[in-house]
């Protein structure tokens, strides 16, 4: 038997407070998509951030997300290195979930 998943934020917020969710999704889209940084580099930007908050879940999902934007497995590496230069061990332990259920 599967369980149901928790709702995201999104969907929290959309039930919720939708005018909010309006608000924080325009800007998302507008900062993730590509521009003078591709969106994949944006993506892997942000799977540092989360390695260095210790969100492990949000570290496999961004680095799915940037591996289905065009990120090499190169470029995931580096990226998992500059979370551990600034975040030392607990970055890069959260970090490794950038292995976890890839998707390619």
């Amino acid at each position: 038997m599967t369980q149901a998943q928790p709702a995201g934020f999104q969907q929290l917020l959309e039930e919720n407070a939708p005018e909010l969710a309006a608000m924080v999704g325009g800007a998302r889209a507008s900062i993730t998509e590509g521009g003078a940084l591709p969106a994949h580099v944006k993506t892997l930007m942000m799977m540092v951030c989360d390695a260095l908050l210790n969100h492990e879940q949000g570290v496999t999902n961004l680095a799915n997300r940037a591996r289905g934007l065009g990120a090499t497995e190169e470029e995931v590496a580096e990226a998992l290195g500059v979370a551990y230069l600034m975040g030392g061990l607990p970055a890069i332990v959260a970090g490794s979930n950038a292995y976890r259920n890839v998707q390619r």
